[in-house]
């Protein structure tokens, strides 16, 4: 066993992920009626099969064969000479086999007018389909700023999960190109666990009441702690009021957008500096800007702990510039001067080419100087 998860290991082998909910048992439940027409079927080709052996001395094949077109009514005839008492069997047999057929085709079309089993059959599907999703986003409630949120993260090309009570969230779904959906209360266990949250980046809960967004935040930082995950989820919500806003970040929201704060910002910037307004609008706010800007964080391990912002010749290698570091204790510097210590924890601030920004964090990654810096 040992040997196999080191082979698995060294040829990067990853076993299917499943479900945390399969709803095997909801499917056994709608299954079960189709028990009893399964046995009287198995039981009939028994009985069948044995009566022609005792009768008319035919063979274990010839008997299963004669049994089988008897049962169905096919009509291909007697395949070898049969006795009176044999027909008077036959006919009994072919009665019966008629009596289990239509049993069964009642049972079959009650489950199927029901709907429950193909509801049930296209959720399991989902869900298989959610649980091969890695570092994918988690949005809470539909609503117009779920439209729009998922929309930028199509365009990204980034994976997410809706997950709303809604009865016509399929509806929804398909109108507004969801993927991946989820019909329940964002804060519950079953939401959870669908939505395959522990292999999530994060999530995002839109609410339109705060209370929602407050269980939805508390459920998650829960269930958190119960799997031990290593690094914490990032957690986005939405708040109408500024007061609210503190509240969601108080009980452990990473980001919250207020809609009033944004739109007076916007305002304000338009105002003072509407030239640098449309300057971000170009390059920053577009998608195919050529264009981004990130954070890099520095980690202990990284070769630029403790060195120079000049030792970070990414304009050089990558096309992409330092504009910014923050420390660790929150310190901001913008523009920083190439003597500028860098030190572990804190973040660099890049602009450039999507690209290039790519190329900048892997090589910040690298625990040894590389050969192009």
């Amino acid at each position: 066993m040992a040997t196999q998860n080191r082979i698995k290991k060294f040829l990067n082998w990853r076993e299917a992920s499943k479900p945390h909910i399969t709803l095997n048992d909801e499917l056994y439940v709608l299954l079960s009626p189709f028990r009893l027409p399964l046995i009287l079927t198995v039981l009939t080709m028994l009985f069948g099969t044995f009566g022609y052996i005792l009768i008319d001395n035919m063979s274990l094949l010839d008997a299963l064969y004669q049994t089988g077109i008897t049962f169905t009514t096919v009509g291909f005839g007697e395949i070898a000479p049969i006795s009176d008492l044999g027909r008077l069997f036959t006919i009994c047999l072919i009665i019966f086999g008629f009596l289990v057929f239509s049993a069964a085709i009642g049972i079959i079309v009650d489950v199927l007018n029901r709907g429950e089993l193909q509801k049930i059959m296209k959720e399991r599907t989902m869900l298989y389909n959610i649980a091969r999703l890695k570092q994918h986003f988690v949005i809470c409630y539909h609503n117009e700023f779920t439209i729009q949120v998922t929309k930028h993260l199509r365009e990204s090309h980034l994976p997410f999960v809706v997950i709303d009570p809604r009865e016509n969230i399929e509806e929804l779904a398909v109108k507004y190109n969801y993927p991946y959906f989820v019909k329940a209360e964002p804060h519950t266990e079953e939401a959870i666990l669908k939505s395959h949250l522990s292999s999530a980046k994060g999530i995002i809960t839109l609410a339109d009441n705060i209370a929602d967004n407050i269980a939805t935040i508390a459920s998650v930082r829960l269930y958190e702690k119960e799997i031990q995950r290593r690094r914490p989820f990032l957690i986005i919500s939405n708040a109408p009021t500024v007061t609210d806003e503190e509240k969601l970040l108080k009980l452990g929201a990473d980001k919250v957008v207020t809609p009033t704060n944004i739109m007076a910002q916007r305002i304000n910037a338009m105002a003072i500096r509407p030239d640098m307004e449309n300057l971000l609008q170009e390059f920053l706010y577009r998608q195919d800007t050529p264009l981004d800007m990130e954070e890099a964080r520095i980690t202990k391990t990284s070769w630029l702990t403790l060195k120079k912002i000049k030792d970070a010749t990414f304009r050089e290698i990558a096309n992409v510039t330092i504009i910014g570091l923050w420390h660790k204790d929150g310190q901001f510097i913008p523009m920083p001067k190439g003597d500028t210590t860098i030190t572990a924890g804190s973040r660099l601030l890049l602009i450039g080419p999507s690209e290039g920004i790519k190329k900048a964090k892997k090589i910040i990654r690298k625990t040894i100087k590389p050969e192009e810096m």
